[in-house]
């Protein structure tokens, strides 16, 4: 138990059980550089509604107009997405404002995936020469 002092105050209800801590702002001043990120932390922990939201990277647009340039599949594109996992739907991607489904990679070989702006379930179109499959991922958070 650290001596008493105006500077820290542990605080407990009139049952005894701890409510929290008080720090006064000189010793926040002193310690709040090293504490904070740790703090956060378990907070995230505690209550991961408060995480911040990712910084989201712009749809790789010119990766889709590249596919699309070189287009050699026999069938026409298609920009209908479906989750699976929500029932969350579209008959063109990339017309809805706002986005129901954020472009996340298009590559020559075939692969679109989408993430569903509804439950972030990850929505994969896998060309073939063919035809298409569709797979639907649900959301995992990395932790």
């Amino acid at each position: 138990m650290l001596p008493i002092s105006s500077h820290f105050m542990e605080l407990f209800d009139a049952t005894g059980a701890p409510r929290g801590v008080h720090l006064s702002p000189e010793l926040w001043a002193l310690v709040q550089e090293r504490i904070l990120p740790t703090l956060e932390k378990a907070l995230y922990t505690l209550d991961p509604a408060c995480r911040p939201q990712p910084e989201e990277r712009p749809e790789p647009i010119a990766d889709w107009e590249t596919l699309l340039a070189y287009w050699d599949f026999t069938y026409a594109p298609t920009y209908d997405v479906h989750c699976d996992c929500c029932g969350q739907s579209t008959e063109d991607w990339s017309k809805d404002d706002p986005r129901k489904f954020r472009l996340r990679a298009a590559n020559l070989g075939g692969l679109v995936t989408f993430q569903c702006q509804s439950c972030k379930a990850l929505v994969l179109k896998k060309h073939f020469k063919k035809h298409v499959t569709v797979e639907c991922k649900p959301f995992v958070e990395n932790r």
